[in-house]
Formats: C-alpha cells, structure tokens, sequence
C-alpha cells in the first residue's frame, strides 16, 4: 500500500486544470498543458461503462424508437415516475443504500461516507483541502459578494440518477414551504449584488413553490437571471404540457443534464426511458425559442471516474449530433466533474474506485480553479431554509457559519467575508474543468 502511494504521489505537480464558469459566466482562457489526466475524448458516446451483455428481445417501453410519433408515444407511456420506482425496487444497490438509511439513518451514512474519503486521501498521502488551496492558490476561503443565490426548493424527481449528489427521486418528499421561499425574494430584494436566483432540486418544476417564485422574483427583480435547472424529462410529465411556454413567457433561462447524445449512455446514467423524453423535452423548448432568443444550456456529466473532456471541443461535438440526429440546438455546454459524495460516492465505493478518483482529483488539482470557485459568491438554501456555502455542503450537512438560515438574515451582505467550510470533497470543484 506504501508503495502504491508512493507512486501515486510521483506522478503529481502537473500543471493544474481550468473549471467551467457558472452558466451564463464568461469562458477563462485556462491553460491546461502537462495536465497527466486531461485525455478524455470528444466522443464520449463510445465511453462504456461494464455491463453483462444484452439479450436480445423486442423493443419495449422506454427504449429509443426514433423520433416517429415521439410526443405521442410519451403521452400514452404516462409518467415516468412508474419507471423509475420500479427501477428503484429491483436495484440491489438502491435497496442496499434503502436498508442502511432505515437502519443508521442519514447523518451518520453521511459521516461514514466522509471517513471513506478521509482514508482514501490519507492512503494516498494527499494534504487537508484547506491547506492546499493556501498552498497552492493563496486561496484563505473568504467569501466575496454573493452574486448567485441558490434555491433547492424540494427533493422529489421523476428519475433517480445513478450520479446524483441531492439522492433526489420520487420517494423524496421534502419540500420548501411558503414562508421559506417568502424569505428568500425578501433578501433577492434587499441583495443588489445578487444577478442571479438558481432555482433546483429534485426537479424543481415538480415542486409545489417553483411557478410563485419564477413569477414573484420576475416581479421583484426583472433585471435577475433566474435558471431552472432542468432534467428535461419533467417537460414530458402529466400535468407538465405548458411548462415549456411558462418558462419561456417568464424569461427563465434553462440549465439541462443530458451526459450524453447517445441513449444507451444516457439511460445506463439516469434511467430506463430516460434518453427519449430528454429529447422530447429539447424539442419542447426549441419550439418556443430556447437555443435561440432564449438561453438553453446542456451539462455534461462523465459516466464514470474520470474527467469530462475539454469543454468547448465537447460542444462542437454534441451540437453536430445533436442536431444531425434529432434537429435539436442549445445554447452552450458545460461539463462538470462529479462529486465523490453520496450516490456516486457509493458508486465509487462498490466499484472499488474511490481511492482512485480522489487521487484522479488531487493529481489534477487546479489552482486556477481558486478565485472563481462558485462557493464564494454562492449562498445555498436548503429546502428547510437553511443556508449553505454549495449544494454540495448541503448535502453533506455543513452549514455556513453557526448554523444561520434565512430568518437569521436580512441580506446576503449578511454573510459576505464569512470563512467557508471546506473539506475534503472540495478536490471535485479544483479538479480537471471543475464542478458547479
């Protein structure tokens, strides 16, 4: 194990990578020369993931049947909700995942989720998070203005995908009340340093305050930029039939997961029957001017435990097929390293691959990363009202300062050059292009 490490360790010191900006944010001009790990090719519809071989049969509902009576076909399938608790059920990872829950419960899964990562690091030899960034960067983990405020408004999705840091799906049933969402427009308007309300989830459209807040934060404040940050299956919902003209009647600028253009991809990632009502949903927004006048923008998640390939040659790549095979257009593409916590944490951990990804990360660490990283102009709000640096500490219950929420302040200003709680996750948002 020594030796391991040790080997590990001497193929470190390569020049660091650059991280996405936040959608709508300006493309840095990042070097990324001499990095040992930035390979990942353009084409990642021939990135496969193991699996045992298919057996043949006919085709059957949630396979992709081209794009003849497509909507048709969706509408009589129904919800996909059915799908994906069925997957859930017969899903021994889900089910194993399930018992530990019941029987540990959530704060102490999320502990030993975190002593994984500590060994794993510790193993490799790596530094503490926050004394590498000083290190490297001159990073102090100060916050600056915050710029974005985040809103996860519920947990309840319509998928269950196999990445998903939030462990959102349809047995998740937290959402944010009334007053707590009332409090958040309180401080957009009493934040002018704020630009942008990122509204997600779960899927936030499926959530019962996301209509009330799109229209009272356009009311509020016109000049914000409010994303929805969408599965795009959720336009393909019963009940859903006039999202797409609501968000585009609102101005909503759109931020869509599709990790993939091919549907054997896409589907293995985030479900049966996924990759069809994806396209469906592009289709949607394409109808009523998104990838034109208004803003559609893809996020490319890796399939696996390495890192996504550059940014830029990527969205070449996904506008050809994209529009070739389906006539569909967007704006631009992110791609974003995935977060070795929760759901794909546990993933890594079944495969026997955590302690690789995290050295995959410490090895690419990029120090260019550091005065962009969008927990310093970010302030994240729980369903509950509780406020967070990022989603991601969210998720791993690391509140901002002592524990505040949102009847604890009156504006972001509250909160500004506040220290932020780093950990050892954080490799995921400094690595290759970074995470958001």
């Amino acid at each position: 194990m020594a030796l391991r490490a040790a080997r590990r360790l001497a193929r470190r010191g390569a020049a660091p990578l650059a991280t996405a900006p936040p959608p709508g944010g300006t493309r840095a001009a990042l070097s990324t020369r001499s990095l040992p790990d930035y390979n990942t090719p353009v084409d990642t519809a021939k990135i496969k993931l193991s699996r045992p071989k298919p057996v043949k049969r006919k085709p059957a509902r949630g396979d992709w049947q081209g794009l003849k009576d497509l909507r048709a076909r969706l509408a009589a399938e129904g919800s996909l909700v059915d799908d994906t608790l069925n997957d859930m059920k017969n899903d021994k990872d889900f089910q194993l995942t399930a018992k530990k829950l019941r029987e540990s419960g959530q704060r102490k899964l999320t502990l030993e989720e975190k002593q994984r990562r500590r060994r794993c690091l510790e193993e490799l030899g790596a530094p503490e998070f926050t004394e590498h960034l000083l290190q490297q960067a001159g990073c102090d983990g100060t916050r600056f203005a915050t710029e974005v405020l985040q809103l996860n408004i519920g947990l309840y999705c319509n998928q269950a995908c196999n990445h998903c840091h939030v462990e959102s799906s349809p047995r998740r049933h937290e959402a944010m009340s009334s007053d707590v969402a009332d409090k958040c427009l309180d401080i957009l308007v009493n934040s002018p340093s704020v630009t942008t309300l990122d509204i997600t989830g779960g899927a936030p459209e499926l959530q019962p305050e996301f209509r009330r807040i799109v229209r009272r934060c356009r009311e509020l404040r016109p000049d914000v930029d409010i994303i929805d940050r969408c599965n795009l299956t959720v336009l393909a919902e019963p009940g859903q039939e006039d999202l797409a003209d609501f968000l585009a009647d609102h101005a909503v600028h759109v931020v869509a997961s599709l990790p993939c253009y091919s549907d054997k991809n896409v589907n293995m990632q985030r479900g049966r029957g996924v990759f069809a009502r994806s396209i469906e949903g592009l289709r949607r927004l394409n109808e009523v001017g998104y990838g034109r006048e208004l803003k559609l923008d893809l996020v490319y998640n890796p399939l696996g435990a390495f890192l996504p390939p550059p940014q830029d040659a990527l969205q070449t790549k996904y506008a050809e097929e994209l529009q070739q095979h389906f006539g569909v257009s967007f704006n631009e593409l992110f791609t974003m390293t995935n977060m070795p916590i929760k759901r794909f944490a546990d993933f890594l951990s079944r495969r026997g691959e955590l302690g690789d990804y995290l050295d995959l990360l410490v090895r690419n660490f990029n120090h260019e990363t550091a005065p962009n990283l969008m927990c310093r102009t970010t302030l994240s709000v729980n369903w509950d009202g509780r406020v967070y640096d990022c989603d991601f500490n969210q998720q791993l219950d690391l509140p901002l300062g002592s524990g505040k929420s949102v009847f604890d302040l009156t504006s972001t200003e509250d909160v500004r050059d506040a220290r932020i709680k780093f950990d050892n996750h954080c490799y995921g948002c400094t690595a290759g292009m970074g995470s958001s």
